[in-house]
This record gives structure tokens, C-alpha cells and sequence, in this order.
């Protein structure tokens, strides 16, 4: 395996390789074809691997190719959620699990949720239960709306936040990474 360079993300304290694999287009090829792209990427010294309940077989995938080597990757998962409804994201751990044969996830997150569930919300005290456990290592959260990621910034409940950034980043999509980095939080 080779050495990647990897950086701290943020007060999870994990290091991750810069490069990661999202697995949302794994979704499009054979278990097998999946098993070598994940293999290839692992055996390249990629050590994060990003995918989500929602991802059809992606976990399953994930499951298939790097169960064995489980102990040396660091897997972030995503949870939809819809207010109310704290028996979704229950089950949908349940079935990450089971689908990525392991007993933990490093990253749980709440998946682009049109609100910032806060430490009240059942959903979040849920997780909050699984990280007491070690079900759940760390919480954060997904977002493509600029209000809802300042929020999830500023409510210091979440250790990631995950959203939309490239080269055609806006002053306000700037901000937002300067905000996370300020509060010590996986971006």
C-alpha cells in the first residue's frame, strides 16, 4: 500500500488521506467492478471513503471489497432525515452496518437536511447515544444551503461539515470554510 498525504479533519482528530473516494457512482457498475476500483483506491493509500444509505448498493460495496481491511480505512455514511422522524436515521444505521459489515462508522451524517437539527432534536440525540456506544465515532453533517451550513457551524454540534466546494467557489462558499476552520471542524 502506498503513503498518501493526510491532513487532520478538523476536531474528529482523523487523519485523511487528501484524496478520498465517493463511492456514489459504484452505484453504476458490478459488485466486482466496484471491488476493484475500492481495492485500487485503497491499494493506492486512499484511507477515506465517502458514501450514503440513500447510495443504492454503494455500502454493500463498500462491505464487499474492504471488510477485511475495515481497521485501516475511515468510512463517512450519510443518513437522510426528515423533522420528526428519528426512527429513519435508527434504521438506516442499522442497515449501514449490516450493509458494510463493521461495527462502527467513523462519520455518520446527516444527509442535506433542509434544517440544522439541533441537541434537542431525537434524531441527533440518537446519534449522540451511538457515539456513547461507539456505534457512531463522529456526527456531522451534509448541506447544500449557505444558511443551514452556518448554522451546523455556529450550533458546535457537529465535528464535519460536508458541502459543495470547488474552483468556482464563492466569497460566501469561502466563508464558510474560514468558519470551520476557525471552530476546529472537519471540512
Amino acid at each position: 500500500m502506498n503513503e498518501m498525504k493526510k491532513v487532520r479533519l478538523g476536531r474528529t482528530e482523523l487523519m485523511v488521506t487528501k484524496t478520498s473516494f465517493g463511492a456514489l457512482p459504484i452505484q453504476r457498475v458490478s459488485f466486482d467492478a466496484a471491488a476493484e476500483l475500492l481495492r485500487t483506491a485503497y491499494e493506492a493509500g486512499i484511507n477515506f471513503f465517502d458514501t450514503a444509505n440513500s447510495y443504492t448498493d454503494s455500502e454493500e460495496k463498500i462491505g464487499y471489497a474492504l471488510a477485511d481491511v475495515r481497521d485501516k480505512i475511515i468510512i463517512a455514511t450519510k443518513s437522510a432525515y426528515r423533522k420528526g422522524d428519528a426512527d429513519m436515521v435508527k434504521r438506516n444505521v442499522e442497515l449501514s452496518l449490516k450493509r458494510m459489515k463493521t461495527d462502527y462508522i467513523d462519520i455518520l451524517q446527516f444527509h442535506n437536511p433542509d434544517f440544522c437539527p439541533g441537541e434537542d432534536d431525537p434524531a441527533y440525540q440518537y446519534l449522540l447515544e451511538m457515539k456513547r456506544a461507539g456505534v457512531v465515532r463522529h456526527i456531522g453533517i451534509t448541506n447544500h444551503r449557505l444558511f443551514v451550513a452556518h448554522q451546523a457551524i455556529e450550533s458546535g454540534l457537529y465535528e464535519t461539515l460536508q458541502f459543495p466546494f470547488s474552483v468556482l467557489a464563492t466569497e460566501k462558499d469561502i466563508e464558510v470554510v474560514e468558519k470551520c476552520r476557525e471552530a476546529d471542524m472537519g471540512f
